[in-house]
């Protein structure tokens, strides 16, 4: 293959700056010296080029350029990129597999390395984690104009060993002249952060959020030869915002090496002018939002005491407006249908924001959705944001809704609006969907009324990434509203172009771009023949504990897979397919006289022990495993149903069989 000129030009200049890096030329002449005195001490011979480098090779220096200069992307990590063409992971220590990876000359690339972090004092007392010993471990996600990165996890430790190096592509001219390369002046209006969250993972595999920040590397712009070092202070989340957790040492360099660095004056003006131009904005937005609010709530006093939230606080603290909280979210080929997306947001984890001490009151939280997607739970704000941006991506009217449950519980969930005027709310916990059919108040007393499946109560306000709605209906129960959005008199909407100033992609360097889905990187026939395999040795001990024998039944087994997907299909479609044929194969396995009793259970976490532990609370269940009885078979069938960011449906179905005794 050959390259062009500009290319094969671009290609040399790399290689020849990272021999003058690795100041290949010294240890040429050393190696050379070395090698006359040694060949040619005794007498006098002509030295060829053979021996020269063969001398080089048996000293190691050729395999050390050579792994300088091999850009490599492990395969573990391939799946955790998502760009139009895989950005590449560049380590300096080889993984175990390694994939070459092509590095286009005509593309400007950031290379970050992470070299260690300090001062993590919540960790000072950690122990050394013996060989071999399960441990909490710190793993860094990235994002960066459509590319996603993780680190290999490390032990916590007050100086965690994170030595992890990503290779981020800044710019690609696809215009024009192919050849052409981005300077600096034109990378320094790329206002784009390197959004970086540090998530620990504990011995139960439970994930906690320790910090997020926006990294600016545009700094690097005005480095001399193209490299900098910057130390990244950490700060916590939620109460914890402004306490830091610890630094990360991080290296930056360009690649290729620019040709004319910038003046630290002129990237540190444009910086500020980005800080007023944002905070100009912001504050014109908020003068507006404080104007809005005095008119609604001349409208009725009550309104004072409606959900109508227009600010809310993120994981770092700072006060967003809500509609930046959503923005439509195309899946790719990760999610083919609506309900399908519903049914993925519903088996990430739910958990509310923590709160330092006691009272019962609810921490906001609402995360950016690079945190809420790493962390792979959040609480009902994020589901809820996240599933509008789906449903948006579907091309679908949607909004979240603001309001509240039984007993004044404040919630939120998403509502769509079809062309034919149905609106239908959908449950981003459940991924249950339910249509609204409004009563009418003013209809006679007889008259029939629909009663309404749903579990919301009362509804204050609803938004999406362009338009905001405050409820001023007489009354906010959700029973009795009418979502005709076009009626003023009904809902009293925002300024559009109030909401675009502040919400739409780059209007502000406070909204952070949205990230793309990664792909499941868990194997589910695997991962579902593990579970089952350990279900298995704890239901045997647990029945040795109680002096019972255990007999697997591997046909009955497989009979209940069936079922399991049957369960999920009708998870996320509403729609339940195949039960006469399970039925029938359970009716043809169980012989006369014998009785079959089944317990389907769902998770959605891997944590066989635990699942297990939950299992035996139910009374149905624990009656199964512990089944006493003449020639009683057992069985138990695990299916996995994976879906993007490593999140899983996991059904366990146990049953048994045995002969019935009067």
């Amino acid at each position: 293959m050959s390259l062009p000129p500009e290319k094969a030009s671009e290609l040399k200049q790399i290689i020849h700056q990272q021999l003058l890096k690795m100041d290949v030329h010294g240890r040429i002449r050393e190696v050379l010296a070395e090698t006359i005195r040694e060949e040619l001490a005794p007498e006098p011979q002509q030295l060829s080029t053979e021996d020269l480098i063969r001398a080089l090779r048996q000293r190691g220096i050729i395999d050390d350029v050579m792994k300088e200069l091999k850009f490599v992307t492990d395969v573990n990590e391939t799946e955790r990129t998502s760009a139009p063409k895989p950005s590449t992971h560049f380590v300096d220590r080889e993984p175990p597999v390694l994939k070459k990876t092509n590095i286009d000359p005509t593309r400007r690339y950031l290379y970050l390395q992470v070299l260690g972090g300090k001062a993590f004092l919540e960790h000072l007392q950690e122990p050394e984690p013996l060989p071999g010993q399960i441990c909490s471990t710190f793993t860094l996600c990235l994002h960066f104009r459509n590319q996603r990165f993780r680190s290999k996890p490390v032990p916590c430790a007050c100086e965690p060993d994170f030595q992890d190096g990503f290779l981020l592509e800044i710019h690609k001219d696809s215009l024009g002249d192919g050849s052409k390369m981005v300077d600096a002046t034109t990378m320094l209006s790329i206002c784009d952060p390197v959004h970086m969250v540090l998530i620990k993972t504990d011995t139960f595999g439970e994930t906690t959020l320790v910090a997020s920040y926006f990294l600016e590397w545009r700094s690097v712009l005005a480095a001399e030869n193209g490299i900098t070092n910057v130390a990244v202070e950490l700060l916590g989340v939620g109460t914890e915002s402004k306490v830091s957790v610890g630094v990360l040492n991080i290296r930056l360099e360009m690649y290729p090496q620019l040709n004319k660095t910038l003046s630290s004056e002129i990237t540190s003006t444009q910086f500020t002018l980005e800080r007023q131009k944002t905070a100009e904005k912001e504050r014109l937005f908020l003068v507006y939002a404080k104007q809005w609010w005095r008119e609604y709530l001349q409208i009725r006093p009550t309104h004072n005491t409606r959900l109508v939230k227009i600010f809310a606080q993120d994981e770092n603290g700072v006060n967003r407006p809500v509609c930046s909280y959503v923005r439509p979210l195309r899946a790719g080929r990760l999610l083919d249908t609506p309900r399908q997306a519903a049914r993925f947001v519903s088996v990430l984890g739910y958990e509310r924001a923590a709160v330092i001490g006691g009272g019962g009151g609810k921490q906001e939280q609402w995360c950016t959705l690079l945190a809420f997607l790493c962390r792979s739970k959040g609480d009902c704000e994020d589901h809820a944001n996240l599933l509008c941006s789906l449903l948006l991506g579907f091309g679908l009217e949607a909004f979240v809704c603001v309001g509240t449950k039984a007993k004044g519980v404040p919630h939120t969930w998403v509502m769509t609006c079809g062309s034919d005027g149905t609106i239908t709310f959908w449950e981003s916990l459940t991924g249950h969907r339910y249509i609204h059919r409004p009563i009418n108040p003013d209809d006679p007393p007889l008259a029939e009324q629909p009663k309404p499946l749903y579990p919301y109560r009362t509804i204050g306000c609803i938004f999406n990434h362009e338009k905001f709605f405050a409820n001023c209906q007489p009354t906010d129960a959700v029973e009795v509203c009418v979502f005709e959005l076009h009626d003023e008199s009904k809902w009293k909407p925002m300024s559009g172009e109030a909401i675009k100033s502040v919400c739409a992609p780059g209007a502000t360097s406070s909204v952070p771009p949205s990230p793309p889905l990664c792909a499941s990187t868990i194997d589910a026939a695997v991962t579902s023949n593990e579970i089952e395999v350990q279900l298995r040795i704890l239901v045997s001990e647990h029945r040795k504990d109680l002096d019972l024998s255990t007999v697997w039944d591997d046909q009955l087994s497989y009979l209940l897979s069936p079922a399991l997907a049957a369960y999920e299909l009708e998870r996320t479609t509403g729609v339940s397919v195949g039960n006469e044929e399970f039925q029938d194969a359970i009716r043809r396995a169980v012989p006369d006289g014998h009785t079959f009793k089944g317990f389907p259970i769902h998770f959605v976490h891997r944590n066989a022990r635990r699942a297990f532990a939950t299992c035996l609370r139910s009374p149905f269940c624990e009656e199964i495993i512990c089944c006493r009885g003449d020639q009683v078979r057992l069985a138990v069938r695990v299916r996995v149903f994976a879906y993007p960011e490593s999140a899983c449906a996991v059904w366990i179905m146990f049953a048994c069989k045995y002969r019935s005794v009067l």
